[in-house]
């Protein structure tokens, strides 16, 4: 790039900061005014009703034109249109650097006729009458500002009073899928008398009753066949509702079918082959052959039944648990209609497609952990997809990883690097297995996954760990909503290697630290569960909660045995204690790709019987690119405990047994896949008993809220769909621990209130 064009997108930039605001209309026609949002929309209702809020959202909608530079549509706009400002005073070269450089700065105004107010009004009118809002009506007004080529736009609108439902008409009961249709609609909540009259509440009647009939055998019926019939002229102000089918509905629409003949046919991957007929008891398989199929598999993935009424929830649950095996890349299901017998039936045939049963993979990335620890990684893995050939997964992973800490130094050693390398195997069954007591339809189609696994953590200047692992769980769906994990067995052991001498002084000073760190076995029970919906689409929740135990079973087995004092296993101590956790996700849609998410968690931890201490691995901290991003990982707590800034133990020392945090994020698009945040982070750890080497770190209501650490700041991240790549700055507002100034913003300075966090993906 040359000298010249350097300097000429300087220039560019500063003039449009200087002189946008008052530039910006040079080129608008005499007769045209530039569009700068929405300056007010009122909505006038009879006194006494109240505004329904699908209307209000509707009508937003209706007038929902984003005018330049607009930050949330159509109501703010940011400063300084660059865009604009190019459109009017700068020339279009017909090549070269200069006309790449107006193309991509370059926005054209967006006009009042543009936008087309008038007709905006007319669609308000439409939303009234959908709505039942028969006499409403709709207004505009520009308003001019200082600039007289400028101009908002402000609406009106008048709903009159709302026509209800006077009386509902349903079908004669004259045949089953009457009466079917008119005994969902009564169950119903809306066709009844007193209801609003609104169109969208009467189609999604529609498909409510549709969807219940393509559950009773109604295969074809679909929700255009209902029709209904409104009188507003009968009685003054409300509605005579009427309900119909229509004309033109087909006859197989009308009739009502159960499932005939079952075909599954399982093709290979390369094709070919000849085919191996076998009759199920859940209807014919066709396997091309040669190929490995456990046959047992099929019947358990079907949820069809040969002459049972034909439901479209059915074929979706077979849909699901073909594709959920993970060995077919192809799962297709049709349905014809039996023209051969004289009864309504429907066959069904089931095409599925091998996969390729073994995958490698390479994968070097950037990873960000939850504790502020960002670095590259490399990931070498093989997994066969069917190995026994029911769907058994068998996967093993080499993980390597050099890390580095992000945040803010607290001016002593607890920032530092570190490597790590991993190999971990499992083997995953698609099913549970379990005592035959357990229902089938529990063990059918979930997951079953042993797991082992090597670690080697290395932290320099302190310790090498070497951590192993074996576990036995159970993945299950319980809803298409929530996901549970239930870890029957889960066996760690954890090794110091070996120490320096400057962790060794360390542990001297302080036993409580020394006794989460010792050599132990940790064996476990947990159980999570995971509730993760969206809520139409402007709102979505994610529940998640987590309970486990360590080493009741075993202390009970020794307790039992007569075994007094410290128990152990394999001459190796084993850790006893409680622990749980939780956390709640809700995020809500303000408009557009504007999005408001907060979040709250909560945890504890209590060792009891064979532990002093609850192991290090298993205690909480606050702090950190996940948590409260004005602090660095474990520069927060335990209460209103602060190590001594000489202190080379403090990274160890701020871990609790109790947690709470509490967040709340902004985020919005700034241009195409960039995007940012404006936050508020507060939370801080907490032990549950006291340790005098820590005081001011137990958990005391008194003193709760004071020690919460509480932060602000603002965030970018560029959203590539698949990765997120996020920069946060946070500002300290509140530090938990004395820091020598009064009042509550404690914060030593500006400048040594800030850290910076770069972390992949979003925080929560």
């Amino acid at each position: 790039m040359r000298k010249n064009d350097i300097i000429l997108i300087f220039v560019v930039a500063v003039t449009a900061l200087v002189l946008g605001a008052c530039s910006t209309t040079r080129r608008i026609a005499q007769d045209e005014l530039l569009y700068t949002g929405v300056k007010k929309i009122e909505i006038i209702t009879v006194p006494g009703e109240d505004i329904p809020a699908g209307l209000q959202a509707q009508v937003k909608e209706a007038v929902n034109v984003a005018p330049n530079n607009s930050l949330i549509s159509p109501y703010i706009r940011y400063p300084f249109p660059l865009g604009l400002w190019v459109y009017n005073n700068w020339s279009n070269p017909p090549s070269g650097f200069r006309h790449w450089l107006y193309e991509k700065l370059v926005e054209e105004p967006v006009l009042i006729s543009d936008v087309r107010p008038e007709i905006r009004t007319k669609m308000i009118d439409e939303v009234l009458a959908d709505n039942g809002y028969f006499r409403g009506t709709a207004s505009f007004e520009l308003i001019k500002g200082r600039n007289p080529k400028k101009a908002r736009i402000s609406y009106r609108i008048n709903t009159g009073s709302a026509y209800m439902l006077d009386s509902v008409e349903l079908l004669p009961d004259t045949c089953h899928l009457y009466h079917v249709i008119d005994s969902v609609a009564v169950r119903g909540s809306y066709l009844r008398s007193g209801s609003r009259y609104c169109v969208d509440s009467l189609s999604a009647e529609r498909s409510r009753i549709t969807d219940v009939l393509r559950n009773r055998g109604y295969y074809y019926f679909r929700p255009e066949y209902i029709g209904y019939l409104a009188d507003s002229t009968i009685t003054p102000g409300r509605v005579s509702l009427k309900m119909t089918i229509a004309n033109n509905t087909p006859a197989i629409a009308l009739n009502r079918y159960r499932t005939g003949n079952i075909t599954v046919n399982v093709y290979r991957n390369q094709g070919g082959g000849f085919p191996d007929t076998v009759e199920t008891s859940r209807g014919t398989l066709v396997q091309m052959m040669p190929s490995k199929l456990r046959r047992e598999l099929i019947p358990e993935c079907v949820a069809f039944r040969a002459g049972k009424v034909f439901t479209v929830r059915d074929m979706n649950r077979t849909q699901t648990y073909f594709s959920r095996l993970g060995i077919f890349n192809a799962v297709n299901i049709e349905v014809t209609r039996d023209t051969v017998s004289s009864e309504d039936l429907l066959d069904v045939v089931v095409s599925c497609t091998f996969d390729t049963p073994l995958e490698a993979s390479i994968e070097v990335n950037a990873s960000s952990k939850s504790n502020s620890y960002l670095g590259p990684g490399v990931t070498l893995g093989v997994t066969n997809r069917n190995l026994f050939g029911g769907g058994e997964q068998f996967n093993v992973s080499l993980t390597g990883t050099y890390e580095w800490q992000t945040g803010r130094d607290r001016g002593n050693s607890s920032l530092f690097n570190s490597y790590e390398f991993g190999i971990t195997t499992s083997l995953s069954f698609p099913r549970l297995i379990a005592p035959r007591f357990i229902p089938r339809r529990h063990r059918a189609l979930n997951w079953t996954r042993i797991s082992l696994n090597a670690d080697l953590l290395n932290r320099p200047h302190y310790f090498r760990m070497a951590q192993f692992n074996a576990s036995f769980n159970y993945d299950w769906r319980a809803t298409r909503h929530a996901s549970n994990t239930l870890t029957l067995f889960k066996l760690t052991y954890t090794n110091l290697l070996n120490t320096t001498s400057e962790f060794d002084s360390i542990m001297a000073a302080n036993t409580a630290i020394a006794q989460s760190f010792r050599n132990q076995f940790i064996p476990q029970i947990m159980y999570s569960y995971v509730y993760d919906r969206s809520f139409g689409k402007d709102n979505t929740l994610n529940w998640q909660f987590s309970v486990q135990e360590a080493g009741n079973i075993f202390w009970s087995i020794w307790e039992a045995c007569g075994k007094k004092g410290e128990k152990e296993l394999f001459d190796t101590p084993f850790s006893q204690f409680v622990k749980g956790s939780t956390q709640l996700v809700y995020g809500r849609r303000l408009g557009g790709t504007h999005w408001l998410v907060s979040r709250v968690a909560a945890g504890a931890a209590h060792a009891y019987g064979n532990s002093a201490q609850v192991p290090y691995s298993e205690q909480f901290y606050a702090g950190g690119a996940n948590s409260v991003r004005a602090f660095t990982v474990r520069s927060i707590g335990p209460g209103s405990y602060r190590a001594p800034l000489d202190a080379v133990n403090g990274y160890f020392d701020q871990t609790g047994t109790f947690k709470f945090e509490f967040n709340i994020e902004y985020r919005f698009p700034i241009y195409g896949a960039l995007r940012g945040a404006l936050f508020l982070d507060t939370g801080n750890v907490w032990l549950l008993e006291d340790d005098t080497q820590r005081p001011g770190g137990t958990l005391e209501a008194s003193s709760f809220f004071k020690e919460l650490a509480v932060g602000t700041g603002v965030g970018i991240r560029f959203d590539m769909g698949m990765l997120v790549v996020r920069g946060d700055l946070g500002i300290g507002i509140h530090a938990p621990y004395d820091t020598g100034h009064s009042g509550y913003y404690n914060m030593d300075s500006f400048g040594k209130s800030l850290a910076f966090h770069l972390a992949i993906g979003y925080p929560f």
